[in-house]
């Protein structure tokens, strides 16, 4: 079982191009762990291969990952006077908070169709936005997606934090960011395959923290 540190330490020796961005990276991991402690929210998005990993990135939190996350007793006893509830309590995992905004189709395609595709993911940071360790996690290759732009900026308005993870130029994204990781790569297929590495580092770190028990 690896700690926080030795998930993250790894992620260096697997991809050592990524060194110059431990403090980044690290930073980034601290305003997740903040958010998590806090049980707030973790939102999520991106376009194309983004997209998907907007999606990966929640699969990885909200259930385990390397760990088994089984419910404390406490938990458990909730469920015991209710009808298949024991089997369910013993099933059920704890998770982390996390929304993919991309996932939301019938809100998304009502909103670029009434109002305006850019702010598709806008509109749900404004709207989940509700505790100042809240964070989004803004997912763009080039930094200058649009409609991902536009949701850092409610962000901000929303006053909560924000982690990027762009190509090497960060784009309008790096400037909205709390914590910008721009990977040392510029083509679109090249930053995803390094974006992977990096999620599942700091999914894995999280886990370590809040589940090692």
């Amino acid at each position: 079982m690896k700690t926080p540190d030795e998930h993250f330490d790894a992620l260096f020796v697997s991809y050592p191009a990524l060194q110059p961005l431990r403090e980044k990276i690290r930073q980034a991991f601290e305003l997740l762990r903040q958010c998590a402690a806090a049980n707030a929210a973790i939102l999520v998005c991106g376009n194309g291969g983004s997209a998907a990993d907007s999606e990966h990135i929640v699969g990885e939190l909200m259930k385990g990952f390397y760990l088994k996350r089984p419910l404390p007793e406490e938990e458990k006893q909730k469920f015991s006077a209710l009808p298949g509830g024991e089997d369910i309590a013993e099933k059920l995992q704890r998770g982390i908070r996390a929304i993919s905004l991309v996932s939301q189709t019938g809100l998304i395609s009502a909103f670029a169709n009434d109002v305006d595709a850019s702010l598709v993911f806008a509109q749900q940071v404004y709207a989940y936005a509700g505790a100042p360790q809240d964070v989004l996690i803004a997912l763009s290759t080039s930094g200058n997606s649009q409609n991902v732009v536009n949701a850092a900026i409610a962000a901000r308005a929303a006053g909560i934090r924000v982690i990027s993870i762009t190509g090497a130029s960060g784009g309008s994204l790096a400037a909205l960011s709390d914590a910008a990781i721009c990977l040392p790569a510029d083509s679109p297929a090249q930053v995803q395959e390094l974006t992977l590495p990096v999620y599942h580092t700091l999914c894995a770190m999280l886990e370590a923290t809040f589940f090692s028990e």
